[in-house]
């Protein structure tokens, strides 16, 4: 021991081993469980209970790697060509998918596994939080229940689109704000955010891409055309305006709407 000190390697105390170790609360949660069940083979119980907590360390570990590559194949072709995508749902689906039982002949993705696919989706296509917490709250599924393929590819062309739609949004309102740094005049961001819901109105079908479609319809002449017509509206309303994250959940919001709910 004097040795490594001489070397300059730190020795932690069996305290602070103890500690980053996590090993004071496993033991104090194993015994609560013991004193609760009160078995009659407390050694067997206490040998299969952290058998039990190693198991589900490994399930954690795979399932992690299981949505990191699922991921991947997802990157590689974006959802506008759509034959290449739709592939590569199907490869990360069966990925996802491995090891889980069929009950009853049902099989599918674990709800967990799903919501937290699409979070990772939503991260990676550049969305914050707060602006795909709305959206993932309408798709996600309880982690209990098992997703077939379809609502699957759906919820993963939706997060792909909604993203996309995003980054439309915040091109809409940089038109029109007069200065990178100074938030837009609201009645003009107004007039944009109800020209834009026009366009979604327009896109009927079931199909989820058809609203990014639509929104990128929005011609720049357009938007002239609406930021004139309210322009000596905005004149008399000096001084309101809408900073680009409000703007950003107002689009996001007519987006979301229109997205079936998953119950």
């Amino acid at each position: 021991m004097a040795e490594k000190r001489r070397a300059g390697v730190a020795i932690m105390s069996d305290e602070q081993l103890l500690s980053q170790a996590g090993v004071s609360a496993l033991l104090r949660g194993a015994l609560l469980r013991l004193l609760e069940c009160r078995p009659e083979d407390p050694v067997g119980f206490l040998a299969e209970h952290f058998a039990h907590l190693s198991s589900e360390a490994e399930d954690g570990a795979s399932e992690r790697q299981s949505v990191s590559r699922a991921l991947w194949h997802l990157s590689l072709a974006h959802h506008s060509h759509r034959s290449a995508f739709n592939n590569n749902v199907r490869v990360a689906y069966e990925l996802l998918t491995q090891g889980v039982p069929r009950r009853l002949g049902v099989g599918g993705v674990r709800g967990r596994l799903y919501s937290e696919m699409l979070r990772c989706l939503c991260s990676e296509g550049g969305l914050s939080g707060s602006t795909a917490a709305p959206l993932l709250r309408r798709i996600q599924s309880h982690d209990y229940e098992s997703v077939p393929f379809e609502l699957f590819r759906q919820g993963v062309l939706t997060c792909a689109v909604f993203a996309d739609y995003i980054r439309k949004s915040q091109c809409l309102y940089a038109a029109v704000a007069s200065a990178p740094d100074r938030p837009a005049e609201r009645t003009l961001c107004q007039a944009v955010l109800s020209t834009l819901r026009e366009a979604l109105e327009t896109a009927d079908g079931a199909d989820v891409a058809r609203y990014l479609e639509a929104s990128a319809k929005i011609s720049p002449a357009k938007v002239a055309q609406a930021m004139a017509e309210v322009q000596p509206r905005a004149q008399r309303h000096d001084g309101l305006t809408m900073d680009a994250q409000e703007f950003e959940d107002a689009a996001a919001a007519l987006f979301i709407a229109r997205v079936r709910t998953v119950s």
